[in-house]
């Protein structure tokens, strides 16, 4: 098994790539720390691996977010896991329960064209993009002009996810949707 890596605009996360599907098209899984990591034999093997803080999950990637040490050391141990997790053939997951996926859930308001158009623009322009970078956007609400998500993976707490949010998301929303006036990090 050959496992790529590749950095992230986070200098704290590193993206891996086994190569397969990690959760498959249009899913993904965020463990912000251990305790969250109970669900995922693959999550938990790599939260025992000293200075990791976070994993998350993509389609076909895993992000891995250190609060100290150096790449060169903890990377050898983070493919160990990996690979071993793969060989294993255990379930990245345990259960589908703590997934997220593209396709969110209704929204109940007037403004369930305008709601629509977002997704759709967040699905097909914004979060393949992300992706690539190691992370995940994904839609928390909309009202009054302002858009509400949440960044997971290698974008959250990256030192550019401000930058990105605001000149990135925001400013593509609002070409593509008029209504929306703002984009806002919850």
């Amino acid at each position: 098994m050959f496992i790529q890596t590749e950095a992230t605009p986070n200098p704290a996360t590193l993206k891996f790539l086994p190569g397969r599907d990690v959760m498959g098209e249009g899913h993904v899984a965020d463990f912000p720390n251990a305790e969250a990591a109970g669900r995922s034999p693959l999550a938990m093997r790599l939260f025992s691996v000293d200075g990791v803080t976070g994993v998350f999950f993509g389609s076909d990637f895993i992000t891995v977010t250190k609060s100290d040490g150096e790449w060169q050391h903890l990377k050898p141990a983070l493919l160990g896991a990996i690979m071993e997790h793969f060989t294993s053939g255990a379930p990245i997951t345990y259960d589908k329960a703590g997934e997220e996926k593209s396709a969110h859930a209704a929204h109940d308001s007037e403004d369930d064209e305008i709601v629509h158009q977002i997704k759709e623009v967040l699905d097909t322009r914004i979060r393949p993009a992300v992706a690539q970078d190691g992370g995940d956007i994904t839609f928390k609400g909309y009202e009054d002009g302002v858009v509400f998500l949440n960044m997971q993976g290698a974008c959250a707490g990256c030192p550019s996810s401000t930058i990105t949010l605001k000149r990135g998301v925001e400013n593509t929303l609002k070409h593509y949707i008029p209504e929306v006036t703002e984009v806002r990090a919850i």
